[in-house]
């Protein structure tokens, strides 16, 4: 199958990582005008599964989420904030270890068992990844630029970590998140919150009504608003009717999740920049408009 990469996409190849002891392909989606701005910095959203999100190629089936068309769409048709978008691939057989935010089987009849091990998944992101990703491109490094966003276990490890790193991650894209996972320990977890110190995060929280016990979605968030998430404002929801537990039925929802995580800037807060084409057009306009000295007459 041919590659489907739209857009300026920077590979990283075999990302090694000391905390969790093997390598991942990492590649890097910069926005429309990233070259032209040398002196503009740029929020950023990571993926989980990053073989589904640019590349036909490389994702499950086949079926890629697009992500790369449709940021370029959003971007030039100034409907979102030009943003930096890290897929991180998974590496196959570890999946379900550093997914999963505890140690269980998928089943009762189940023979492998999770390790658990998404919170050092969350230190491979925020102490090796990130800190790679900040120094090699122009970020705005603070949490609040900063996205995470996944689907499935993808989607149960992105709420997990938002609340587990809140100081690195607030932008949450959670997409058919894998509730049921060890008897619903994400609702332990958000049960545990404090309300008095609940942490600052933007999520999106969606389902698709074919999926297998999608009703837990509702549940997931009640279970936010209740500890002060408001609907409509710091968390939106979303019901796909009719969608299942796809490739395809995510790539369907990327542009709504980009357009409620990351917003064009208000008019005036990002000063435009003229291109340099422009610039010397100008300078040429100005020196063939100089009124010029006429020589002295001998």
């Amino acid at each position: 199958m041919r590659h489907t990469l739209t857009g300026n996409i920077q590979n990283h190849p075999a990302f090694p990582s000391k905390i969790l002891g093997n390598k991942r392909d990492v590649l890097v989606y910069l926005p429309k005008g990233y070259r032209r701005s040398p002196k503009r910095h740029y929020p950023v959203l990571y993926l989980h599964d990053g073989q589904n999100v640019f590349d036909a190629a490389t994702a499950f089936g086949g079926v890629e989420w697009g992500v790369d068309e449709t940021a370029q769409r959003l971007t030039t048709a100034k409907l979102i904030e030009p943003t930096i978008i890290v897929a991180v691939a998974n590496t196959g057989e570890d999946r379900l270890h550093e997914y999963a935010p505890t140690a269980a089987r998928i089943d009762a009849g189940a023979k492998i068992k999770s390790k658990g091990r998404l919170r050092s998944y969350g230190r491979f992101l925020t102490e090796e990844l990130k800190p790679f990703i900040d120094r090699k491109y122009r970020t705005r490094r603070e949490a609040e630029f900063t996205g995470l966003g996944g689907s499935s276990l993808g989607g149960l490890a992105t709420l997990v970590l938002g609340l587990w790193f809140p100081n690195y991650f607030t932008r949450l894209a959670v997409m058919s998140p894998s509730i049921w996972w060890d008897d619903c320990a994400v609702c332990k977890i958000v049960e545990a919150i404090d309300e008095t110190a609940r942490p600052s995060l933007k999520i999106w929280l969606d389902t698709g009504t074919h999926e297998d016990g999608w009703e837990r979605a509702r549940e997931l968030r009640d279970r936010l608003v209740e500890k002060g998430w408001r609907l409509h404002d710091d968390l939106h929801y979303f019901e796909a009717e009719g969608s299942d537990h796809s490739e395809g039925a995510w790539a369907a929802r990327v542009d709504s999740v980009l357009r409620f995580l990351f917003p064009p800037p208000p008019p005036g807060s990002v000063r435009p920049r003229r291109p340099r084409l422009v610039a010397a057009r100008d300078a040429l306009r100005s020196l063939l408009t100089r009124p010029r000295r006429e020589p002295a007459i001998r």
